[in-house]
Parts: structure tokens; C-alpha cells; sequence
């Protein structure tokens, strides 16, 4: 199983599943984070961007991220402050030059962001500002892969994991992890060449009976991490039992901001309550998040559900798996039937 929806993108468009022995399954695992974060905060996400004098800053990734009824692309065309950044500092420098406005950035995703995130709050503190907010659903994706291990009952054999996010945070506790399931974790980037190895180092250690944490990308991830960027995080943020998207409670799997930051959590600023959010009867993404189904078995993949109408979880983010199957194994789908049409009719 692969964690990171990165890597499912980089097997899927390379297919390099379909090149694999038959002995060889590769599934998916939770994938990207914006698959797994909870209705209810994107749906709080849209109601504050309707606040008065709020500017909702986002990723160009979560525009279109459909919560309940509506994504925010929507908001901004009716007339909602929404602007796309590429980093928090720039959220911040929106605060300190509109003090009449209410900066909120809406800051998803894993490890890997969460150094810039926790360097804008402490520098909104050493300033003073009073306008700047953090509406936050960040996961710590080891304990994500504790959680969909737990469920599995021993049915996953090996797991890659994302190598982004260990460069910030380490491999350390990945270690736990992979004694107390013994399968081997292998800490991949997300080249072709490099997700291969990986699944070749995976490989190497169940036919000789091993099972540790492996590194395959020495050169940008260390055991112990970045421990700059780690004393920026856990300045800014403490980990929390947190629920997502089809997965439930996962114990310290998130990140919350520390009580001293409190001022600039966007949770307790903002009052707005959307109405409660409800998962769709017909979607299976929980089945595809923990690698039982994949999304041809869902009866919605690509009739009701697609990326432009998402119903499942993992169909909202581009790096979802369905929305992934939808854009790579649909289009060769389509192709491979065109190509035996056109050679039916020069048969014909």
C-alpha cells in the first residue's frame, strides 16, 4: 500500500502497477489529505468565507474541493473574498497591509506544510496582528498509517511511505509502526525510477524474512528529520485525536494549534455553524482509502461521481484515487475503445 497520493499518481499515470508480476497487488491507501479532510471543516471553511470582511486565502488545490453542497471557487464567483497563495507568509503579509480585513488562511495537508504555517502564526504573534487567523486540518501521517493498519488485520504486506513528509518530520516513528504490524515501510519519493525501488526494497524484505524502515531517498530524508522546522511545529502546534473523512478518529493524528495561538485559531474566532454535513449512501471511498476496493467496484465511479460533480471523498482532490483512475484508467479506457472501432471499420 502506498500512503501518499503522489505516489498514486506517479503509478497510475506510468502504470506501473499493470507492469508488476500477478503476485504483486498494489493498493491504495488514504492518499492525498484533502481526500481526508472532514466535510464539516470544508463546509466551515465556505461559511466563513461569507463573514464580513474576511479574505479566505487557499491553495489553488482546494478552490474546487466540494464540501457538502458547495466548493469555494464557488464562494469567490458570488462574490466571497477567496484568493489563491502559495505560502502563509504571503497570508500574512495580506494582514499587516489590510488591518480592516479578516486574513483567514485555510491551511491543508500534511507534515510537509506545517513548518510554513507554524512560522506565520509565531511571526503574527511577534507582531501583534489581530486579523490574522489559521483554519487548520493537518495530519500526522504516521499515525494515519497506524489507523489503516489496524483495520486491515494483517492483510497489507509492505507500505511506502511519503518522503516529503518524512524530510520534515523523520522516519522515527514510522519505526513503531512497522514493529508493532512487522511489514516493512519504505520511505519513497515520487519519481517512477524511485517508487520502483522502493517497491523492489519492500520486496527484498519479505522474501528474506525482514521487516524495518527503509529510506530510499537519502538524499533530502534523514531518521531524525529537520529539527529546525520540527522546533517551528512544535512551537505552534500540539497533536490531538482527530476525526477524518471516512477514516473516524485516528488517536494523535492532527494537529492543533497550542493554547497560546489561540487567538489566531479560526475555529474559535468564527461562530458560523454549516448545517451538519452527511457522506453520501452510494460512495465506497472509505473501502478505497483502505485498500479493500479500488474505484472500479464503486457503481457511482464515473456515472454519478466525477471530478466535476465529486460525491466521495476520493474523487475531491485532483490526487485522489478515483479522481486519478478517473483521469489516467478512464482516458485509456476510452482510447483502447476508439482504437478497436477504428479497426473495425477497416475490417470492414
Amino acid at each position: 500500500m502506498e500512503l501518499c497520493g503522489a505516489h498514486t499518481r506517479t503509478i497510475l499515470q506510468c502504470g506501473i502497477d499493470e507492469m508488476l508480476a500477478d503476485n504483486i497487488q498494489i493498493v491504495h491507501g488514504p492518499g492525498c489529505v484533502i481526500s481526508i479532510t472532514p466535510l464539516n471543516i470544508i463546509d466551515r471553511a465556505f461559511a466563513v468565507a461569507y463573514e464580513p470582511d474576511v479574505t479566505m486565502c487557499v491553495f489553488g488545490d482546494m478552490l474546487r474541493v466540494t464540501g457538502t453542497r458547495n466548493d469555494l471557487l464557488e464562494a469567490k464567483a458570488s462574490g466571497a473574498d477567496v484568493r489563491v497563495v502559495y505560502d502563509a507568509a504571503t497570508c500574512v503579509e495580506l494582514a499587516k497591509e489590510h488591518p480592516e480585513r479578516k486574513i483567514v488562511y485555510f491551511s491543508v495537508g500534511s507534515e510537509r506544510l506545517l513548518p510554513g504555517c507554524a512560522a506565520s502564526l509565531l511571526e503574527a504573534k511577534q507582531l501583534g496582528l489581530k486579523n490574522y487567523f489559521v483554519l487548520s486540518s493537518q495530519a500526522n501521517m504516521s499515525t494515519i498509517c497506524s489507523g489503516v493498519l489496524q483495520r486491515h488485520s494483517g492483510q497489507i504486506d509492505a507500505v511506502l511511505a511519503s518522503g516529503t513528509s518524512c524530510s520534515v518530520v523523520g522516519f522515527k516513528d514510522y519505526e513503531t509502526v512497522s514493529k508493532q504490524f512487522n511489514i516493512p515501510i519504505i520511505v519513497s519519493g515520487v519519481e517512477p525510477l524511485e517508487v520502483l525501488e522502493s517497491l523492489y526494497k519492500s520486496i527484498v524484505q519479505l522474501e528474506n524474512g525482514r521487516s524495518v524502515v527503509e529510506n530510499q531517498c537519502p538524499g533530502f530524508v534523514s531518521r531524525s528529520g529537520n529539527s529546525e522546522q520540527q522546533s517551528l511545529i512544535n512551537q505552534a502546534f500540539r497533536l490531538m485525536d482527530f476525526e477524518w473523512r471516512r477514516l473516524g478518529t485516528i488517536a494523535n493524528s492532527g494537529f492543533q494549534l497550542r493554547e497560546e495561538l489561540d487567538g489566531f485559531n479560526a475555529w474559535t474566532a468564527f461562530h458560523s455553524e454549516p448545517k451538519p454535513a452527511h457522506e453520501s449512501a452510494m460512495c465506497i471511498s472509505e473501502e478505497i482509502m483502505l485498500g479493500l476496493k479500488k474505484p472500479a467496484d464503486c457503481p457511482a465511479f464515473g456515472k454519478h461521481c466525477t471530478p466535476h460533480r465529486p460525491v466521495g471523498a476520493t474523487m475531491v482532490s485532483s490526487d485522489g484515487t478515483c479522481a486519478l483512475y478517473h483521469k489516467f484508467r478512464t482516458a485509456q479506457q476510452d482510447q483502447e475503445q476508439e482504437q478497436k472501432k477504428d479497426s473495425s471499420a477497416v475490417f470492414s
